[in-house]
């Protein structure tokens, strides 16, 4: 299969749409990574995004929409819903919320929950590829399961090029991690996933979240399996100290001694550093293995606002795999 890259102009939107129709696997761009989309109700075109992902089918998708209306239309939204959904959408927030009985997506995108995480990206060209594709459409991010999260193209193109049949090229990811997940299903509201929108800000709308997933329950939402978002060097976190023999992901005055060093912030800017991530540790794996390097080493971040979805990231990068 040979991929097609299209313009987000008119005419590549309307081919990217007519696609993701007829079942086909389509990338496209968001405010925060590059997402792989299929059409949400056909459940064959879902089956096939678990399959060019290599993804766990207990792990679920999450459902893009153009706008909130649409959104609310599958899922039952409450007060807090639609606060968030106001202060938020469209943005980097998704929100999982109990299926409507008549809900059209196909029960393989939620993993056989009775939930469902539904957000509206805030790129105009998403959103334009969401209304003329006129359905809902699943997009995890679109690489490798496990694998560090494609910021432009030409990370999809690296990753999945002759698996999926386009991509559309919205640019580089302005915030480039992905959207905060909250669980609005149960007693509390719950932060599944640190992401784009802060834990702070989230606060200042509903009140206090409780954090972190059932750990005897299932995935209720995306990215909360323990090894995620990893290259193929190994990576340790919060380092002090670097050898000659690793590569640095570093975060304000570097350390010394690296043999390759890759800059998230000189400043120390959190926003910088969010869409920064992906691209350096993509870049430093690369690198540092042409290199014969033998890991990375990633200095500390602040564990405050976007610095938590960071570290979030950097952990499940550094987590032991299976």
């Amino acid at each position: 299969m040979i991929t097609e890259l299209l313009a987000p102009d008119p005419a590549g939107i309307a081919r990217a749409a007519a696609l993701l129709r007829q079942g086909a696997l389509v990338g496209f761009g968001t405010e925060t990574v590059y997402g792989l989309g299929a059409d949400a109700t056909d459940a064959t075109a879902v089956a096939a995004v678990f399959a060019a992902k290599q993804r766990p089918r207990f792990n679920p998708l999450i459902c893009h929409y153009p706008e909130a209306a649409a959104a609310f239309a599958d899922v039952q939204a409450g007060d807090a819903a639609r606060a968030l959904a106001h202060a938020f959408w469209p943005g980097p927030l998704s929100l999982v919320l109990p299926r409507r009985p008549d809900c059209p997506v196909a029960a393989l995108a939620g993993a056989g929950l009775d939930t469902l995480a539904v957000r509206v990206p805030a790129s105009p060209a998403a959103r334009a590829l969401l209304a003329a594709a006129a359905r809902p459409v699943a997009a995890p991010s679109a690489n490798r399961s496990g694998a560090v999260s494609p910021t432009t193209a030409a990370h999809v193109i690296e990753e999945l090029g002759g698996a999926i049949a386009a991509v559309l090229d919205c640019g580089p990811c302005a915030v480039g991690l992905e959207s905060t997940v909250l669980d609005l299903a149960g007693v509390q509201p719950r932060l599944l996933r640190p992401g784009g929108i802060p834990r702070e800000a989230i606060e200042a709308v509903i009140g206090k979240l409780a954090i972190g997933s059932d750990p005897a329950g299932a995935p209720r939402g995306p990215g909360q399996l323990a090894s995620h978002y990893a290259p193929v060097l190994p990576v340790r976190q919060d380092a002090t100290l670097v050898a000659a023999d690793e590569a640095l992901l570093a975060f304000g005055p570097p350390l010394a001694g690296a043999g390759l060093v890759f800059q998230l912030s000189a400043g120390g800017d959190l926003a910088e550093a969010a869409g920064r991530l992906f691209a350096g540790l993509r870049w430093l794996d690369a690198e540092g293995r042409r290199r014969g390097l033998r890991g990375i080493a990633a200095m500390a971040v602040p564990e405050r606002g976007l610095g938590l979805a960071i570290r979030d990231r950097l952990g499940r990068a550094a987590a032991p795999r299976g």
